[in-house]
């Protein structure tokens, strides 16, 4: 299955440059081993993607809802998974 998420410049270019092989992501949709992210680049303060693509393959997916990054009510309604790329 292809998954298509929009990415910060930052992590895009970790990402990019094999420094960041891993997402964390809210669980909100499905994803397993096999699974091809295409992860776009998105400019937060233009509102706007800049064109840039990056496709990686899933290695693996964990999934947890001990993390306290997104508020509470969205985590306990979805979990977290971390999703491993190559």
């Amino acid at each position: 299955m292809k998954i298509e998420k929009k990415i910060w410049p930052e992590f895009f270019r970790l990402v990019r440059s094999g420094k960041k092989t891993c997402e964390l992501r809210l669980a909100d949709f499905k994803c397993k081993p096999g699974d091809t992210m295409v992860l776009r680049e998105w400019n937060p303060k233009t509102g706007e993607y800049t064109g840039k693509v990056i496709k990686k393959k899933v290695t693996s997916v964990t999934k947890t809802k001990d993390i306290k990054f997104w508020p509470k009510k969205v985590i306990e309604k979805y979990g977290l998974q971390i999703i491993c790329i190559k």
